[in-house]
């Protein structure tokens, strides 16, 4: 094994330096890692990107590439090339990239571009909605990874169902069909957003002032997000949910942390104000401060993949606002509900809303260590 081993992790928004917090942790283990931050800007304003790096005590990135906010094909061809520079200094051993953004598929572009190992952390999850974004770059970023690192059992029958043969199982290589193929390799980690919740739960409930803030009752409240394309760009599906979310708000207070792409919208689409301002629309929030909305919310509401999990880990009930999820396993043990976009569907399912049965199966809270012990055994 090489004495020291160099591993870059590329980030750019906010679920990203959640998943890259118990990274940078578990790195202090691996005397010979050495960790790269590479930070594309997609995220760029404090609210979104700054404040977690503060929260998180992660280190500051050795790399800013300033991508900024562009079209689709701009920003993603600018972090492409910004990455391969960063690339081409550093010569890393392996790559990590994380999640499905845009940030992810740039960063698996150009690492595979140069023959760099790609690491892909969440892989193997599927809505099976090509027309979503983010299903196109989780594809995408599979195809050019050499260590697919699946969250749950389910990711990893997805991969398989795609042909990826070589599965990683405890350690051991266990290949199917004989075929002796080194890459790519399948491994069943767990999912790293429970290593940080677990991590900054303990953190928050002692820290975090925001219930007092807002005068919130526990479970006196509902809780939503909204962010996707597939519904802040548009503006029948976003007029829909906010006359749902208007008309939850007859019932109990909707406090709405409003991200800044779909403020925007908002304003451009010209939602009418009788409903947004019968919303608690507020400014997005730091990590800690949005575990606590979420853990005391009678219902979260969201269009989010993390924060259905989240959802999940805090056992709260879950109505998402999307025809699919890639989190079907929420859904099966009954704490998540697909309400699609439907004002009266998603009012009813909402007033319903009530605690699940079943369990899912996130890991032990270690992803972070087994996914750099896969790397340094690799």
């Amino acid at each position: 094994m090489k004495k020291n081993i160099k591993v870059v992790s590329i980030v750019g928004t906010r679920p990203q330096f959640i998943k890259l917090a118990p990274v940078c942790r578990a790195v202090r283990k691996f005397p010979a890692l050495k960790h790269i931050i590479v930070h594309t800007g997609q995220h760029y304003d404090y609210a979104m990107s700054k404040i977690f790096f503060d929260e998180l005590m992660l280190p500051r990135p050795d790399y800013h590439l300033e991508a900024g906010s562009a079209r689709y094909q701009r920003q993603t061809a600018l972090m492409i090339s910004r990455i391969e520079r960063a690339l081409i200094k550093e010569q890393p051993d392996w790559v990590l990239v994380y999640g499905d953004t845009d940030s992810t598929l740039a960063g698996a572009i150009a690492a595979a571009k140069k023959c760099i190992p790609v690491a892909h952390v969440e892989a193997g999850l599927r809505s099976f909605n090509t027309k979503m974004p983010e299903e196109v770059n989780r594809r995408l970023t599979d195809t050019f990874s050499s260590l697919l690192l699946c969250p749950t059992v389910t990711a990893v029958r997805n991969l398989r169902r795609e042909g990826m043969s070589c599965v990683l199982n405890d350690g051991t290589l266990r290949l199917a069909g004989g075929h002796r193929k080194r890459y790519p390799i399948v491994a069943n980690v767990g999912d790293i957003m429970y290593d940080a919740y677990l991590f900054s739960i303990k953190i928050a409930q002692s820290s975090s002032d925001i219930l007092s803030a807002l005068t919130l009752n526990e479970r006196g409240y509902y809780l939503a997000t909204i962010h996707r394309a597939e519904n802040a760009d548009s503006k029948e599906r976003l007029g829909t949910i906010i006359r749902a979310l208007a008309a939850l708000a007859a019932d109990k207070p909707v406090i709405f942390p409003v991200h800044l792409r779909t403020r925007k919208m908002i304003r451009s689409l010209s939602i009418p104000r009788r409903f947004i301002r019968a919303l608690r629309c507020i400014d997005p929030v730091g990590y800690f401060d949005m575990l606590m909305l979420e853990k005391n919310a009678g219902v979260i509401l969201t269009d989010s993949g993390g924060v259905q999990k989240e959802a999940f880990f805090a056992r709260v009930p879950c109505v998402t606002l999307r025809d699919e999820t890639e989190w079907g396993e929420t859904v099966k043990a009954g704490w998540n509900v697909l309400a699609g976009v439907d004002e009266k569907r998603i009012r009813s399912i909402a007033r319903k809303a009530h605690r699940g049965r079943g369990t899912v199966d996130f890991g032990d809270g270690r992803t972070s260590q087994k996914i750099l012990r896969f790397i340094e055994k690799l």
